[in-house]
């Protein structure tokens, strides 16, 4: 198991270093455009705009700066070529800036982090608003939970991989033909040291 590549370090999830990508992705609606597009469907700027909240032109302007950052691409037309279509080759992301990273990439990378946990605390109270009325076995099923543990730093990176093997099953790319009744949902982990 020791010799086995980490599910995270897939090669169909780009790993992001430079400060140039993590400014091409620090904004929700090019999030919602990668998750979408993430997942291997193909998509004009009219379709993913209603994934987006903007308009088709506004969500061009998303596309291009996602295409330059080399996230996605153009796809092939799906008939008479007047809309253009596109697609992602990936599968997901990684943002991993090492503590020597220069200056330009400290800061993206903490833009893109905060960006990221406003999403995730977004979605979080979105749930809040309406767990009243989702059904029961639904309400009984989701949680928040918060923990403080104790480790070494090797621990804390066995644990995040142990974590993530958990998870990886049911992403929702790996889950081509979910069971019935099956759901998207969030889940969110963060762990770092406290003091």
């Amino acid at each position: 198991m020791a010799d086995e590549t980490p599910p995270r370090l897939d090669p169909r999830r780009v790993q992001v270093r430079d400060a140039a990508t993590m400014r091409a992705l620090a904004h929700p609606a090019r999030i919602a455009i990668i998750e979408r597009l993430f997942l291997g469907e193909t998509a004009t700027a009219t379709e993913l705009a209603e994934v987006c909240g903007l308009s088709p032109s506004a969500t061009s302007y998303h596309l291009r700066a996602l295409a330059k950052a080399g996230l996605i691409e153009e796809a092939p037309s799906r008939g008479d070529g007047r809309e253009r279509v596109w697609q992602s080759q990936l599968r997901g992301l990684n943002v991993e800036t090492p503590p020597e990273r220069g200056e330009a990439e400290r800061i993206a990378s903490r833009e893109l982090a905060e960006m990221f946990m406003d999403l995730e605390d977004a979605r979080a109270r979105a749930w809040l608003d309406r767990n009243d009325s989702e059904p029961y076995e639904w309400y009984l099923a989701a949680t928040s939970m918060s923990i403080q543990v104790v480790v070494t730093a090797e621990e804390l990176r066995q644990l995040n991989d142990r974590v993530w093997s958990l998870l990886e099953p049911y992403a929702r790319r790996n889950r081509t033909e979910p069971p019935p009744g099956a759901r998207h949902v969030e889940v969110s982990y963060r762990s770092y040291p406290r003091d």
